[in-house]
Order: structure tokens, then C-alpha cells, then sequence
């Protein structure tokens, strides 16, 4: 069987990657897992497959998964690019990380600390920023540094 060929039952491990797909730390593991569940059609991996396409902060995720579905000829629309914040309030919990360091902590401080405190937003973030991720990111802080 190649990797394109389609299995019509539930994976195996299926429970694994549902697990991987709700994970909010980690896109790079829930875009894994959208292409894993790809590979087989069954009713779960749809209904899980429309839940991620519809509620995954990370377009990238989304987007993975309407691919799977359109495969397969499910009824579905691309999901739309989310304009502003992929996560509400993001420059309020950037600010109460940076506040919460030494006032003249470097950007390298602020990075740990928001991956040690909320890696589910610098884990969104990297996905959706990309390779912009870094400057988007080292900019942000410097315009909290302001306030």
C-alpha cells in the first residue's frame, strides 16, 4: 500500500492520535496527526478531523485538515485565515509575563518565561508566524516594553 491510498476503517491507533490532535502545545504534533488520520476514513477520523479543521488556533493545522477531508469528497469550506489575535488577549498575557521579570530582563528571559508559562501561545504563534515568528515576536516585546 502506498502512503496516498486511502484505509476505510479507524486507525489502530486512533486514540494516540486524537490525544496528539488536542494537544495545544504542540501544532507540529496535531499537524502529524491530521496527516496520520488522513490515511484512514472512518467516521471518527471525519467528525475529528472537521472538530480540528473548525477549532485549531494554527491555520496550518486547519488547513491540513480540510485537505484530508476535500480528499476524501466530504462537504466542507477552507476554513478562513483568522485575522488579528490567534489567541484573545495575547498582548495582555505578554505583558503580565513581562511584568512578571526584572525590569531589565533581556528578550532571551521573556522567550523562556512565556515558553515555561504559556507554551500554548508561543507554541500558535510559531506555528502561524512561521518563519516571522522570531522578529514578530522579539518586536512585540520590545513595544511592551514601552507601556
Amino acid at each position: 500500500m502506498t502512503n496516498k491510498e486511502v484505509k476505510s476503517e479507524v486507525p489502530p491507533n486512533f486514540k494516540e492520535l486524537k490525544k496528539s490532535a488536542d494537544r495545544k502545545s504542540n501544532w507540529r504534533g496535531r499537524l502529524d496527526a491530521v496527516e496520520e488520520l488522513g490515511q484512514s476514513k472512518s467516521e471518527s477520523t471525519i467528525k475529528l478531523l472537521k472538530r480540528i479543521m473548525a477549532t485549531d488556533t494554527v491555520f496550518k493545522v486547519q488547513d491540513a485538515a480540510y485537505r484530508e477531508l476535500k480528499k476524501w469528497g466530504e462537504d466542507v469550506s477552507q476554513p478562513p485565515k483568522k485575522k488579528g489575535d490567534a489567541i484573545k488577549d495575547v498582548s495582555k498575557i505578554l505583558l503580565r509575563i513581562k511584568k512578571s521579570l526584572p525590569k531589565d530582563h533581556t528578550f532571551d528571559e521573556f522567550e523562556e518565561k512565556l515558553k515555561k508559562m504559556r507554551l500554548d501561545v508561543y507554541d500558535t504563534y510559531e506555528g502561524e508566524k512561521g518563519a516571522e515568528f522570531g522578529k514578530w515576536l522579539k518586536e512585540t516585546w520590545e513595544s511592551l516594553r514601552a507601556k
